[in-house]
């Protein structure tokens, strides 16, 4: 049955551009209800995976399923949240309308063409989900950067996904913002698998079950072992890092103690 297969798996997978080597031998499985978060320096693959679980990019070599599927098969399951959203700031465009973008590909009459009533409140009640209900008529411009965020993620909600996918959701967004937006996550993790790209590892260990380190290969991370050691591998570099409870492979792990880990 499709509920028992891996919402996402990744076998052998090995991918180059122009023959720089960005990933290889990659393994990956992500379960239904899962909360998983990709973490790595800049250039070690971590957009670049999330572009293959699309289909936006081939393998080299080795595969990909989604759902048990090809990616492009199954992209209408995925709502995407792109690191760098292409939104003119100066554009005339209101929350609600860049909400309904995200049904775009469902609507044979298309952006311009006007929408059906049902996908106005699809969309509507995708801004209340991330908690911006009361701002559809207002101007995506006049928001706040943790509001365009979460208007962002809406955009993605309004697919109605199975698998949602984050790139970087918590970039230039203030503490107040991320807070939100850790609660919006975690509500949403209730009925959909969500994988997320972050390099703020404070946000991480709030809010994911599991940790996938990339740099080049893909490894997961039982919480208890990530330290200052492994962190100087990932980033080269030092970073403060913040557990919490993690489930972080198919046998399960826990750590019931929060702490924190100043390097």
């Amino acid at each position: 049955m499709d509920s028992e297969l891996p919402v996402i798996k990744i076998n052998n997978l090995n991918f180059s551009y122009h023959n720089n080597v960005v990933l290889e031998s990659v393994n990956l499985e992500i379960r239904k209800g899962e909360l998983a978060s990709i973490v790595g320096p800049n250039g070690g693959g971590k957009t670049t995976l999330l572009k293959l679980i699309l289909g936006l990019l081939q393998p080299n070599s080795g595969n990909v399923e989604v759902f048990g599927l090809p990616p492009e098969k199954a992209r209408q399951r995925i709502g995407y949240m792109p690191q760098h959203a292409q939104l003119d700031p100066q554009f005339p465009i209101s929350v609600l309308d860049v909400v309904l973008m995200g049904q775009i590909e469902r609507c044979d009459r298309g952006f311009f063409g006007g929408f059906p009533s049902q996908v106005k409140i699809t969309a509507q009640d995708s801004l209340a989900e991330v908690g911006l209900g009361d701002l559809s008529r207002k101007s995506f411009n006049e928001l706040s950067g943790g509001q365009r965020q979460r208007v962002l993620i809406a955009r993605a909600l309004c697919s109605e996904p199975e698998l949602l996918l984050l790139d970087e959701p918590t970039s230039n967004i203030d503490p107040r913002s991320e807070e939100n937006l850790y609660e919006t996550l975690t509500k949403l993790n209730q009925h959909m698998t969500i994988l997320l790209v972050s390099h703020d590892l404070g946000f991480v260990s709030q809010v994911v079950k599991s940790v996938i380190c990339v740099n080049r290969q893909v490894i997961i991370h039982p919480t208890s072992q990530i330290n200052g050691t492994i962190i100087k591998e990932i980033y080269g570099g030092d970073f403060n890092l913040v557990r919490h409870d993690h489930r972080c492979d198919h046998t399960g792990h826990s750590h019931h103690d929060p702490f924190s880990n100043n390097q």
